[in-house]
């Protein structure tokens, strides 16, 4: 059976080719014989070249070149390469009909009959001016990047392989690091940790969890190419390709050691400021409380006084008030303590004999510390006195022996020893004279070299928190420093410490034991003054007429500043005000200079709890110090009265 040949309709296909290429809007399609004038032009043609059919048809393609491309012979070049090697195929920049230039993509392909010859040229020309500037931005911002990372010489900016090698190196880097390109690029990141990062795995940690979080973020020790550590924030991100697969890392540090060093300075004069703000509170309730301690004490122990005076001696009642007002005498002793630990209290310096302060304190020093450690005393004969404030000095080493212990948890020794020493000039900071060193000497776990640096800072304890409020030390400096002496501290770690206290001696005598209570026996030297008592508690006000009374004076009460006026007006004739100074509405300076601004020559003392007086007052000689015994009251009044005939 014979099979019969198709017959092709050519003019068919024709019109169906035709039909497609004027479809096509986005591609100018079109012909060029073999000269390369334009024989065709389809739509997409006309509408990014701007040309319709009938103005560019019979015009060569040159048209549509740049005059440089023309001048370099682009075209003709386009059409032999063309017929030479079978297509051409470039990019370039192309001139629309209005002369605007669009970047084209042109493709070239030679038409040739059966026989081979060549008829013309299928020319098919794309804008791709978008993607051409859409290229562009993006190189101009690659390029701008660069120079940007290469600008900036206060990060490290750089990139890691996938196994962690830096593959490039900016300016900063170097600077931050130390390394040149050179030195460092193909070398592991790892060699910028620690040694102890290293061996814990820091560094592929870091890779793993950008790899797996797509960020990793920390600040730590880096190291430089020197050796020496500094403080860096680190951020390490995976870069992909654009199929998602991670090709490297790109890796961020920045030296932070100056903004660490001044965060934890901050932090430091945070805590040193809480910690002021702290003992402010402590001083001022401290001060509160012993005020109001004071004035009980005042009403116990001047009444237990005048009872003491009245009773006959009795062997079953005398002992007893004896021991209480021994008892008031000691409750009068611990608020001058607490007021010194407060700073609340005036440095009285005076001569002091270190051998009796000392021995005195013995006792107490060693329940204070227990049974573990044992204190020994070694005083060379015949010290002379030093001058300081006994009272403080106390404080001072009851601090220095507490530390001690605390420095040695198993137990150990404690010595505490004095000898008189000659500074000549040039000797350092102590002005030249004699002193004596006082020496409080442990075998405990002693310091380092940072710690014994800071020894003596206020604030500073190697003590746990809450365990010591970093004040000791400071407060034993300050008092040497206020008596003319000086602090110094040796200790290695290891080898225990020893503080020594550098106190000037003086040449008054030293005081000798306190005197046992004696009762007030008047003397021809007694006179009848009249007084004005001013306290707002009446507890303290009946308490001091009552003294002042036994000592024979007329006394008028006022409880407060405004009564006081009051009766200074009344009472034209009087010898002398006694005061308290912590009084609600007036105090007892400003109702002193109420009263001498009439009346110049009367003599005002004040009596107070603690150093409540403003900064620039002087009240040394007209100030007694509350609570108060008789003998104190009668001395002050002798010091501040003249001596008259009795009224």
């Amino acid at each position: 059976m014979e099979h019969a040949t198709p017959v092709v309709d050519v003019k068919s296909d024709e019109r169906r080719y035709r039909l497609l290429v004027d479809a096509i809007t986005d591609y100018a399609i079109y012909m060029l014989d073999v000269t390369g004038v334009v024989i065709s032009w389809n739509p997409g043609a006309q509408r990014f070249k701007g040309y319709a059919a009938d103005e560019i048809v019979g015009r060569h393609f040159s048209t549509f070149y740049t005059d440089e491309d023309r001048a370099a012979g682009l075209p003709e070049l386009a059409l032999r390469t063309a017929a030479e090697k079978g297509r051409f195929e470039r990019e370039g920049w192309r001139v629309r009909k209005n002369g605007e230039q669009f970047w084209a993509h042109v493709i070239i392909d030679p038409i040739r009959a059966p026989s081979g010859k060549l008829v013309g040229f299928a020319k098919v020309t794309r804008d791709l001016t978008d993607r051409k500037e859409a290229e562009d931005a993006l190189r101009r911002s690659e390029e701008q990047f660069k120079l940007l990372v290469q600008g900036v010489t206060d990060y490290a900016i750089y990139m890691l392989d996938r196994e962690g090698r830096v593959t490039n190196w900016n300016p900063g880097a170097q600077r931050i690091k130390g390394y040149h390109p050179e030195e460092i690029v193909g070398q592991h990141f790892s060699r910028f940790y620690t040694q102890e990062d290293r061996d814990a795995g820091v560094p592929a940690h870091g890779l793993e969890t950008a790899l797996r979080e797509g960020r990793w973020e920390q600040e730590g020790w880096r190291v430089r190419k020197g050796g020496e550590r500094f403080w860096a924030h680190v951020v390490i991100d995976p870069i992909r390709d654009d199929g998602g697969s991670v090709v490297g890392f790109a890796k961020v540090t920045r030296d932070i050691t100056e903004r660490r060093e001044a965060q934890q300075a901050l932090e430091q004069a945070r805590e040193a400021l809480f910690q002021s703000q702290k003992l402010d509170a402590i001083g001022q309730l401290t001060g509160g409380v012993a005020h109001d301690f004071n004035n009980l004490l005042m009403a116990v122990l001047g009444s237990l006084e005048l009872v003491r005076k009245r009773i006959p001696n009795d062997p079953r009642i005398t002992p007893l008030v004896d021991n209480a007002i021994q008892g008031a005498q000691r409750g009068t002793t611990l608020t001058q303590r607490m007021l010194a630990f407060a700073r609340k209290q005036e440095l009285k310096l005076e001569a002091v004999d270190l051998t009796s302060l000392v021995q005195n304190m013995l006792n107490f020093l060693q329940r204070s510390i227990g049974p573990t450690i044992h204190i020994e005393t070694c005083f060379a004969p015949g010290l002379p006195p030093v001058r300081t404030d006994p009272a403080q000095l106390e404080t001072g080493l009851l601090n220095l022996v507490v530390n001690a212990r605390d420095a040695m948890p198993n137990g150990g020794g404690i010595s505490i020893s004095a000898r008189r020493e000659t500074v000549g000039g040039g000797d350092g900071p102590l002005a030249p004279g004699e002193y004596i060193r006082l020496q409080v000497t442990d075998t405990g776990e002693g310091m380092d070299e940072a710690t014994l640096a800071r020894a003596a800072e206020p604030f500073f304890t190697t003590k746990g928190v809450g365990k010591g409020t970093g004040l000791g030390l400071s407060m034993v400096h300050g008092l040497t420093a206020q008596s003319g002496g000086r602090l110094t501290i040796h200790s290695r770690q290891g080898e225990g410490s020893s503080v020594e206290l550098w106190l000037p001696v003086t040449a008054a005598d030293a005081p000798g034991d306190p005197a046992a209570y004696e009762p007030v026996v008047d003397t021809a030297e007694s006179r009848r003054l009249r007084i004005l008592a001013v306290d707002d508690d009446s507890l303290v006000l009946r308490n001091t007429a009552a003294l002042l009374e036994d000592l024979g004076h007329h006394v008028i009460e006022a409880a407060s500043g405004q009564e006081a006026l009051a009766a200074l007006a009344h009472h034209p004739h009087l010898d002398l005000m006694i005061t308290d100074q912590a009084m609600p509405q007036m105090t007892g300076l400003e109702l002193r200079e109420a009263v001498l601004a009439d009346r110049p020559q009367l003599p005002v003392l004040i009596a107070t709890g603690y150093a409540e007086t403003p900064a620039g007052v002087d009240l040394r000689a007209s100030r007694i110090s509350k609570p108060f015994t008789q003998d104190a009251l009668a001395a002050a009044i002798r010091d501040l009265v003249p001596a008259k005939a009795e009224r």
